[in-house]
């Protein structure tokens, strides 16, 4: 690989710089009922311009911030749905990790001036990068719903060239090697678990490496450095399609330090913790009561699914914050019933290890109790 460093720069017509928040615009103004010409109209635009945003040529970002608060306004008053202008924000920030590592390829970037490396990133932002790589439409885009017709075949998602996504997939596995451990730690680490949806054997053979390094032990009590990294490491080799090492991370995970701080990251990670967070740090907080849990509690019910190659570290979660918040299970009575039935469900699984037994078995009992 290069070990060159590269200073990135923003020339008219890379299309990569604006193809998030262009894709996301075109869904936004299809949910409202517009054409590309009657939108132009009412933005007071040529029609060439809204081509432009939409196809990313001319990228969202470039646009003055006051004509982009105007454009999210004028959305949400047409009939795209209210949340139109965050998922615009978000679109325009993967751009940025995406145009990134196009334009770098296997050269290294400073981590000063890394949008990986600039805040913690939510599940929300990390599907909208991955959307061009796994060519699936991320969940919370589903809220918009298009009604206007086709004109003529369209992408049903942004798409990256062979060559664009070959860059990218090399910038996160330079990123990943080069990283200091101490003082790059957000930005490796979250370049690790994208390396994870590379699917390249070079990729595996890595990700393999890098846990036999940072998850054949048990984290430093306190160490949340160590943790992650043995997280990451864990997880993107089960999106690889091999969970084995996800068993052993969770084994190894145990104990009130380990606990805390996967509640934590699972309450960033979907938005239950409000927060903007600048690095890792905050998972060590012991305190949780600033998050409820409610939210946290839904959204793993939807992920103990025998099938999900993720199941061993979702369903630990998931018993780690029942155990935490019993009342959970006694204030929402109609996420007791969903729960018991995805208990019930993964009770006639006979794949799950031992320690998935005992959880499944301590999440049943809580569920009893609660119903009194």
């Amino acid at each position: 690989m290069a070990r060159r460093s590269v200073t990135l720069t923003r020339g008219q017509g890379s299309r990569h710089y604006g193809l998030i928040s262009g894709f996301v615009l075109r869904l936004a103004r299809q949910s409202a009922a517009m054409t590309q010409e009657t939108f132009a109209e009412l933005l007071s635009v040529d029609v060439t311009t809204i081509q432009g945003w939409e196809s990313g040529r001319r990228p969202l970002s470039a646009v003055a911030a006051g004509d982009f608060l105007q454009l999210c306004g004028q959305l949400a008053r047409i009939g795209a749905p209210a949340s139109t202008g965050r998922h615009l924000r978000e679109a325009i920030e993967a751009d940025q990790v995406l145009a990134t590592g196009i334009t770098a390829g296997a050269a290294w970037v400073n981590p000063t001036r890394h949008p990986l490396a600039a805040s913690v990133h939510r599940w929300t932002i990390t599907n909208l990068i991955l959307w061009p790589i796994i060519e699936k439409t991320p969940v919370h885009l589903h809220v918009f719903v298009p009604r206007t017709a086709r004109r003529g075949p369209m992408s049903a998602h942004p798409t990256l060239s062979a060559e664009e996504r070959t860059r990218f997939l090399d910038h996160l596995s330079t990123v990943a090697e080069r990283a200091d451990h101490a003082t790059d730690a957000l930005l490796r680490r979250q370049a690790v678990y994208l390396l994870g949806f590379d699917g390249r054997p070079d990729a595996i053979r890595w990700l393999r490496t890098e846990w036999n390094r940072a998850g054949s032990r048990r984290p430093r009590d306190g160490n949340i450095t160590e943790l992650l990294e043995a997280r990451s490491a864990s997880v993107a080799l089960a999106v690889a399609g091999d969970s084995s090492y996800l068993h052993d991370f969770v084994d190894r995970m145990r104990g009130q330090t380990g606990d805390v701080a996967n509640l934590n990251y699972w309450a960033y990670w979907i938005g239950e913790l409000g927060d903007e967070q600048a690095n890792d740090n905050f998972m060590a907080n012991a305190d949780t009561r600033s998050w409820a849990g409610v939210r946290l509690l839904q959204h793993l019910m939807q992920r103990i699914d025998p099938a999900s190659p993720q199941l061993p570290l979702n369903l630990a979660t998931l018993h780690a914050l029942v155990a935490s918040r019993p009342s959970l299970l006694s204030s929402h009575p109609a996420a007791r019933r969903s729960l018991a039935g995805a208990l019930d469900k993964l009770a006639s699984c006979s794949d799950l290890a031992r320690s998935e037994r005992d959880q499944l078995a301590g999440l049943q009992y809580a569920v009893r109790a609660a119903e009194g």
